[in-house]
């Protein structure tokens, strides 16, 4: 019998706007790992929060909801596909509402506990690339390789007007900026597990990198804790 070799835990934490998501995919197929976005968790929380009527701001309320929902991740070449209680949301979770109800949603202590020991289930056994806010933090503190990835602010105002295809639309590419920025205000200055890099993080700036440029960065990290 011949010994398995090693899968790791890598996290990769940032802002939104830094390119995680991408990140996270691209290097995920390049190991053979699963990628596990942990915000298409808090979006489909935030969507069913939004379809039984139940406000964001009522932690209690948004407690037991998870409590009653199956959130359920399943890799695809294309990146993850969602189950909500066994239905696709896949597409409905990316729309400007949820995007602002999954916001609301995850400042509030008792959810984030809840959602970390879902997440931590989901990454039990390694060979995992696991993005988020707080993965290397506080659902994977002994995550093999970590990751925070980030850029400036106005670089990621432009990536996320452009990625809604709102260049030509004045009104709608500020809201779009309002919106990220008061996302990154929610994100690092909540009470539990706010954005901040690991101690122990590698922090890659990608402003001014292509994808290329940072999915062969965090290869050669994964490289470094790969068993010879």
């Amino acid at each position: 019998m011949t010994d398995q070799p090693k899968k790791l835990t890598i996290a990769i934490d940032g802002p939104a706007g830094a390119g995680k998501s991408t990140i996270a995919a691209r290097l995920a197929r390049k190991l053979g790992y699963t990628n596990l976005e942990s915000g298409a968790m808090y979006r489909a929380l935030g969507l069913k929060a939004i379809r039984n009527d139940i406000s964001v701001d009522d932690a209690d309320a948004l407690l037991a909801l998870a409590r009653r929902s199956h959130i359920k991740l399943e890799p695809t070449p294309t990146g993850n596909r969602v189950l909500l209680d066994g239905l696709d949301v896949s597409m409905r979770i990316r729309e400007p509402d949820v995007t602002e109800a999954a916001s609301r949603v995850s400042v509030h202590p008792p959810v984030r506990e809840w959602m970390v020991a879902r997440q931590r289930e989901l990454g039990v056994n390694g060979g995992v690339v696991m993005e988020g806010r707080d993965i290397g933090t506080k659902v994977f503190p002994g995550a093999d390789v970590k990751i925070f990835l980030d850029a400036e602010q106005e670089v990621r105002q432009t990536r996320r007007i452009l990625q809604h295809g709102a260049m030509a639309d004045e009104q709608e590419a500020r809201r779009l900026a309002a919106e990220l920025r008061d996302r990154d205000l929610r994100d690092r200055t909540r009470t539990v597990s706010p954005l901040v890099p690991a101690e122990d993080a590698v922090v890659i700036d990608s402003s001014q990198l292509s994808i290329d440029d940072v999915v062969s960065r965090a290869e050669e990290l994964v490289k470094e804790k790969l068993p010879r």
